[in-house]
């Protein structure tokens, strides 16, 4: 059969439609024209970002919702820098994404050309794969290496650039077939072995993070920990794979831990750790676990076998993606009674307890009974996101995740990464409620996007935590250098004004009880929404005050 004659551009588009891709972020540029021609004709998506970060966090985003590579264009220079701060949370977070690059033509490569830079260099440490296509013929064959690399093993983002005089040659070449991710299951002998440990075990705890989950997969590890007397722990800023109001769920690990859950763990005589790799965070500083081999037996299940021995030695390790691992765990069952009962009680009492927010902090909006009514008011299913900073332990510690798919919260700390996602998953999941938790430094770094949401008709609510300060940055500061306090203030506009001008909804709330009827408002107005709510700078955590930490920094001294 005679291949129809397509230029590169046209390739391009046709094998995104061929994997399935129905949207994709962009912010538009010369060098990729020709693939935006050949998107005129395309039943995807086109959402126009307004800043190339806010667009590669909404690919990454909706990679994070899908399972499938989340779709990004942006231009060749300043485009594909200002994206590197979405390909890095990509990176952190185990994510599949693919960024299109847009490239100088191919004969002034090596000339510093107009915008031009070796992609392989800037993204190579980076990314999982960094390609440049030289020839249109090769488009299919790429793409489908592409999207097989950005889902297998431990998923992440792929970067390709495509030189704009590639882009319009013409071929005739037959498209790939759809790809899909390797699998990777555990085998027969590896969970008789895992079954062995587990029904020698004491004291066992679950750990679950990475990705590669599914519903179906939270399902199952669910059904094992409730046969097993199993408390399940999530990692950081992955609390959406386990219920928090199941009697077995016993807390998240990462910043701010509970200091009985950390206990616990120490104390375990196996700790079951599936599809995170335990990094900084969630690892406490690397001190969680004995390096390189841990003094509590570890079982580590990790899709991605460059992973498994990276900085653990485990006693057991299973080259397998969480969602057939979980689907294994079905096929098992305790040897004899299981007498877990009593520690499983324990450990969510401790998480109850733990997780159970203030009635009040310093100044007049008290964000604790606002966590109460919001967690009371919006359904199991309402998808959650936030970025990087201080107001995120108010979510962290306090929300009651129900599950899989309700949470989007960057791994890697990135700041402003909570509106662009937010705007992804509400594109995604339309019938669903979107809230978005930010503070004010972390908003206004990809505030401009509110006009994408607009734009895009994105009815998201931003909770907007304005204290005026950069307040991470300000508790180190006053903890390691108190009353000398420099960089860390900011003077910020009206948040509810911006919004409306965007033609959004936006309100003030200065006290408690204004907050709950101004987000009901919002919901209900059907728009982009900002709820703007200041917060006194004093309340830097649930538990301390900046001038709490200054003096006992000082008496220190």
């Amino acid at each position: 059969m005679t291949e129809m004659m397509r230029t590169g551009g046209e390739l391009v588009v046709r094998m995104l439609e061929q994997n399935g891709v129905d949207r994709l972020f962009c912010v538009p540029g010369e060098s990729y024209l020709a693939v935006l021609d050949a998107l005129h004709d395309s039943p995807i998506t086109v959402t126009v970002c307004r800043q190339e970060g806010g667009a590669a966090m909404m690919a990454e985003a909706d990679g994070k919702l899908t399972g499938r590579p989340g779709i990004c264009f942006v231009t060749r220079g300043p485009g594909a820098t200002n994206a590197a701060s979405g390909v890095h949370v990509a990176r952190q977070d185990s994510t599949p994404m693919i960024l299109f690059v847009g490239q100088i033509a191919r004969d002034q490569r090596d000339r510093e050309a107009f915008q031009e830079i070796d992609y392989r260099s800037m993204y190579g440490t980076v990314a999982k794969w960094v390609t440049e296509i030289d020839d249109a013929a090769r488009v299919p064959e790429i793409l489908a290496r592409a999207f097989t690399v950005a889902m297998s093993g431990r998923p992440g983002p792929v970067v390709i650039a495509l030189p704009e005089d590639m882009l319009r040659d013409r071929v005739a070449v037959p498209l790939a077939e759809p790809s899909r991710a390797i699998p990777t299951a555990p085998g027969a002998d590896a969970m008789a072995e895992f079954a062995d440990r587990l029904n020698a075990a004491k004291r066992p705890i679950a750990i679950l993070g990475g990705s590669r989950w599914t519903a179906d997969a939270v399902a199952a590890v669910t059904r094992f920990a409730e046969r097993f007397d199993l408390p399940v722990c999530c990692s950081f800023r992955r609390q959406m794979l386990f219920d928090h109001e199941h009697p077995n769920y016993a807390g998240d690990v990462g910043l701010g831990v509970n200091p009985k859950l950390i206990a616990r763990i120490k104390a375990s005589d196996l700790v079951i750790l599936i599809g995170g790799r335990m990094s900084e965070s969630p690892s406490q500083g690397y001190t969680l676990f004995d390096i390189p081999t841990p003094a509590q037996p570890l079982v580590h299940v990790h899709p991605d076998a460059g992973e498994l021995g990276r900085v653990y030695q485990p006693a057991q390790a299973i080259n397998a993606a969480p969602d057939a691992f979980a689907a294994a765990l079905d096929d098992l069952s305790p040897a004899g009674p299981r007498d877990g009962g009593e520690a499983v009680r324990a450990a969510h009492a401790e998480f109850e307890a733990w997780a159970t927010p203030p009635e009040s902090n310093p100044g007049d909006v008290h964000m604790g009974p606002i966590v109460s009514a919001l967690r009371a008011a919006l359904p199991a299913d309402v998808i959650v996101t936030n970025g990087a900073g201080n107001y995120a332990t108010w979510v962290h510690r306090f929300w009651r995740f129900r599950g899989f798919g309700t949470q989007l919260a960057p791994t890697s700390g990135s700041m402003g990464y909570g509106l662009p996602a937010a705007i992804a998953a509400k594109l995604r999941c339309p019938d669903r409620p979107v809230v978005a938790f930010i503070g004010d430094g972390c908003f206004q770094m990809t505030s401009q996007e509110f006009g994408t949401a607009m734009q895009a008709g994105a009815a998201i609510v931003v909770v907007l935590v304005d204290n005026g300060i950069y307040g991470t940055i300000r508790m180190h500061q006053e903890k390691r250098y108190p009353a000398r306090v420099v960089g860390t203030d900011l003077v910020n506009p009206d948040f509810a004004a911006l919004a409306r001008a965007h033609g959004g909804h936006g309100e003030t709330v200065t006290e408690t009880a204004a907050f709950m009827p101004a987000f009901e408002r919002a919901m209900a107005s059907g728009k982009p929404a900002i709820v703007h709510v200041r917060l006194s700078p004093e309340a830097i955590t649930p538990t301390a005050t900046l001038t709490g930490l200054r003096t006992t920094a000082q008496q220190n001294a």
